[in-house]
């Protein structure tokens, strides 16, 4: 008989998940590896799939799916061909290459086209073992303990999104939301070092969070507008993290001509956009998402440097069994990054 485990699966392209009984998964094929599941974040992403407020409808063709990416563990099991052993701490890079693309087979794997995702296109983390590519494994240091190594994944979103705005040290960097995503820029904004400011709306618990990170410049726009809060500034690069289609435009008007914004959110409706301004002030609006495999190496760095200083953005901790009341938390942005602990 197959041993059963609990996991937190999306079933249905609807509102709400399941925590739900299911196999096991399977001893590790060639070049896999199975994992013991030790902390695993409540990502944005998944709060948009919780909720099913638009933008991944991706997700629907691999339900029921057992969601989780952002997460650390340790080695259990081992497929052939693999470079780990057992017992090795690691967290994961969660986007997982085709293999057979022009892409991979030029070894370009950042540009492949036909990836899926542990968590969302194939079965992710949130229950108590997890299957994953080696390739995709990252060994953590003995210093970076488990909770601090599931913020990795989120974090190389952040670089990734300093990166795309071209942050430079003396930059003037507006960063709008302050949730998970809005936090990790700041952190990476800050790291490449500019000067940070942070805009939320109705969301103090989160700019406490910020607050407690080290972050001085923070706006709550509860009571007023982006533009009467921020005056006659402007910023030389905007990093949109609400998923609010208004705010593009929000962010485009307090940017320094010849400035860059960059969009982070997902959205459910698509944005007007001032196409005028853009040309005449030569603004530029970029994407960013996921990150390259050098970015893993350098926020594993980070954690290594300073993890302490970012342990704040951690506010919840809960077993697996309590997983729909820590959706409502980061639902009602009560919390900052819930963690799940399926194996405590």
């Amino acid at each position: 008989m197959i041993p059963a485990m609990q996991a937190v699966q999306k079933t249905a392209p609807e509102f709400g998940l399941e925590l739900r009984e299911v196999a096991e998964p399977s001893a590790p094929g060639a070049g896999e590896v199975l994992i013991d599941v030790t902390a695993a974040g409540i990502c944005g992403s998944d709060l948009h799939i919780y909720e099913w407020s638009g933008g991944y409808e991706f997700v629907t063709p691999a339900m029921p799916v057992t969601l989780g990416h952002e997460f650390a563990g340790r080695v259990a099991a081992l497929g052939p061909g693999v470079n780990l052993a057992v017992g090795d701490r690691v967290t994961v890079m969660p986007s997982v290459t085709c293999g057979v693309c022009a892409a991979c087979v030029a070894r370009d794997f950042d540009r492949c086209l036909t990836r899926k995702g542990i968590g969302m296109t194939r079965q992710g983390a949130f229950a108590r073992r997890v299957l994953a590519p080696a390739i995709n494994c990252v060994r953590l240091p003995d210093n970076v303990d488990d909770e601090l190594a599931a913020l990795t994944e989120p974090l190389t979103v952040g670089a990734r999104a300093v990166e795309s705005g071209e942050v430079r040290t003396g930059d003037r960097v507006l960063v709008m939301g302050p949730g998970t995503v809005g936090q990790t820029i700041a952190v990476m904004a800050r790291a490449a070092g500019a000067e940070v400011t942070i805009v939320g709306k109705g969301d103090p618990d989160r700019l406490a969070c910020l607050r407690a990170l080290g972050f001085e410049r923070l706006v709550d726009l509860q009571d007023t507008s982006l533009a009467e809060a921020v005056g006659s500034q402007k910023f030389d690069v905007v990093f949109e993290a609400t998923g609010v289609p208004a705010t593009v435009n929000h962010g485009l008007n307090v940017l320094r001509r010849w400035g860059i914004l960059v969009v982070c959110g997902i959205h459910a409706a698509h944005a007007p956009v001032d196409l005028n301004r853009l040309n005449r002030e030569q603004l530029q609006i970029r994407g960013s998402n996921r990150a390259s495999r050098a970015t893993w190496a350098r926020v594993v760095d980070l954690l290594t440097a300073e993890g302490e200083r970012l342990r704040p953005m951690i506010t919840h901790r809960l077993p697996l069994d309590r997983a729909i009341e820590g959706f409502e938390l980061a639902r009602q942005k009560v919390a900052s990054k819930v963690l799940l602990l399926p194996n405590a």
